[in-house]
C-alpha cells in the first residue's frame, strides 16, 4: 500500500471515529433545573367530592391531575352549550356567520326553549329579531336554550343539521365518547358526554377563542327588561374562576365547568352528577384548589432552541440542529421537578437532506421511569445535501464506519 493511501485511509479512520462519536454522544438525561429543587412533601389523594364522576385537567398542558369515572358516558345537560359555544365560535372566526347578523326567533326555538317550558330561556319572543352576540350572551350567562336553539338555526339552517357540525367538531377535537343530538342539552337516549371529554373541549374553546370565552364570565346579562344572574355560583366565590358553564336535568344531576387562573397556572374542573347546586360548586373549587396547591407547571424545553447537533453526513453543513416545534410542558406534583429525566432518541446516522420541521426522533420525559411525555424532535434548519465532493469523502467516511462496526462484530 502506497504512502499517499496509508495516509488517507489512516486520516479516513481518524475522521470516522471523530464524526461517529459526534453522532452518538449521549444526549442529556437530566434535564437543567432552574431553581433549586424543593424538597419532597406529601402530597395528598384528591377530594373527595359530591359527583358521580369528575375531571382535574392543567390547561398548559391538557393533562389529567385527577378524576373518577372520566369516561363515563353521561347525560351532560347545558354542559352541552359549551360546544354550541364552541361551533358558533369557529363558524364566525371561519367567515360563514358574524356576531352583529340579526337571527329570527323560530317557532322550534320558541317552543323547545323559550318562557313557556320548564327549561332555562331567555324569554326571546317568537318572530322576534335579536343580535347574534346578544343570542351569545343569553345562551351562556342565562344558559337560554331559545338562543342555543336560534344560534343553532341561524348557523347551520337547522338543528339537526347543527347538531352534525358539533359531532363533527367533537371528533376533530378527540371527543371520543361524545354524541350530541341537539344544541342545547335537552335529554334525549343519543346524547351523552363525559367529563374527560368536557375538559378537552373547555380547554380548546379558551385557547382557540378567547374573546368569546370571555363571555362566560360575566356574571349577569339583561335582555327584554329581564335581568338574570350567570349560575356559576363559584364567579362569586373566588375572583380567579372565569368560567365556564353550569348544567342540570333530571337525568343528568348537577353538573359544573369551571376554571380558575392563578399566576402563570390555569386548571379546568368538570363535575358530573352532583345532587345539589351547592355541591357542584363546592366540588369543583375542592377540585381547582388541590389543584393550585398540589401541582406545578414548568417549561422544560423551548421552541425552536436546539437541544442537540449530532453529526450530518453527505450535507452542506457537517451538522444537524435538532430541538421541538413547540414549547414542552410538563405539570407535576410540587416537589417532583427534580426527578424528571428526559433521553433523546436520535438515529445514530443522519444522511442529508432534511427540511426544516421534519421529525428525526424522539425527546422522552419519564418520572421514576414512568413515561410522563413523548414529542417528536424536529430539524430546525434545513439541511440540503453537499456538493459532489464532500457526498463523495462521506461515503468513504461512512463505508470505514460500517466495515469497523463488521470487524468489531465478528470480533465478538
Amino acid at each position: 500500500m502506497s504512502f499517499f493511501r496509508r495516509t488517507l485511509v489512516s486520516f479516513a479512520a481518524v475522521a470516522l471515529v471523530a464524526g461517529a462519536a459526534m453522532a452518538q454522544q449521549a444526549p442529556p438525561r437530566t434535564m437543567p433545573v432552574p431553581r433549586p429543587a424543593v424538597p419532597d412533601m406529601p402530597v395528598p389523594p384528591p377530594p373527595d367530592v359530591d359527583a358521580q364522576s369528575w375531571v382535574l385537567m392543567d390547561y398548559a398542558t391538557g393533562q389529567i391531575l385527577a378524576s373518577k369515572n372520566p369516561d363515563e358516558r353521561r347525560a351532560p345537560a347545558s354542559l352541552t352549550k359549551v360546544m354550541t359555544d364552541y361551533v358558533i365560535s369557529a363558524e364566525i372566526g371561519a367567515g360563514r356567520i358574524h356576531p352583529d347578523d340579526t337571527v329570527t326567533i323560530s317557532e322550534h326555538a320558541w317552543r323547545a326553549g323559550g318562557g313557556g317550558t320548564d327549561g332555562s330561556t331567555s324569554f326571546l319572543k317568537l318572530g322576534s329579531q335579536v343580535k347574534l352576540e346578544d343570542l351569545l350572551k343569553g345562551m351562556i350567562v342565562q344558559s337560554g336554550n331559545d338562543a342555543a336553539i336560534a344560534l343553532a338555526e341561524h348557523a347551520a339552517g337547522s338543528e339537526d343539521a347543527f347538531a352534525n357540525l358539533m359531532n363533527a367538531y367533537a371528533k376533530q377535537l378527540g371527543m371520543v365518547n361524545t354524541h350530541y343530538s341537539n344544541a342545547s342539552g335537552y335529554p334525549v337516549d343519543d346524547h351523552y358526554s363525559t367529563a374527560r371529554d368536557i375538559a378537552i373541549l373547555s380547554r380548546a374553546l379558551i385557547h382557540d377563542f378567547p374573546e368569546d370565552y370571555a363571555i362566560s364570565k360575566i356574571k349577569e346579562f339583561e335582555w327584554n327588561g329581564i335581568k338574570q344572574q350567570n349560575r356559576n355560583a363559584l364567579l362569586w366565590r373566588d375572583p380567579s374562576v372565569d368560567g365556564i358553564k353550569t348544567g342540570h336535568t333530571a337525568a343528568a344531576g348537577f353538573c359544573l365547568d369551571a376554571s380558575a387562573v392563578q399566576g402563570d397556572e390555569r386548571m379546568i374542573a368538570v363535575v358530573m352528577g352532583s345532587s345539589t347546586d351547592k355541591g357542584r360548586a363546592d366540588a369543583a373549587m375542592a377540585l381547582l384548589n388541590y389543584g393550585f396547591r398540589f401541582y406545578e407547571t414548568h417549561k422544560l424545553y423551548e421552541a425552536g432552541k436546539a437541544l442537540a447537533t449530532p453529526r450530518l453526513w453527505k450535507g452542506a453543513a457537517d451538522q444537524l440542529p435538532i430541538g421541538v416545534s413547540g414549547d414542552v410542558l410538563v405539570t407535576v406534583k410540587t416537589g417532583q421537578y427534580d426527578k424528571l429525566k428526559a433521553t433523546m432518541d436520535i438515529p445514530a446516522t443522519l444522511i442529508a437532506p432534511f427540511k426544516k420541521g421534519q421529525q428525526v426522533g424522539l425527546l422522552r420525559v419519564t418520572l421514576d421511569g414512568q413515561p410522563v411525555q413523548s414529542v417528536p424532535l424536529v430539524a430546525l434548519a434545513d439541511a440540503p445535501q453537499g456538493g459532489f465532493f464532500s457526498r463523495l469523502w462521506d461515503s468513504i467516511l461512512l463505508w470505514f464506519h460500517g466495515s469497523s462496526k463488521k470487524a468489531d462484530a465478528d470480533a465478538k
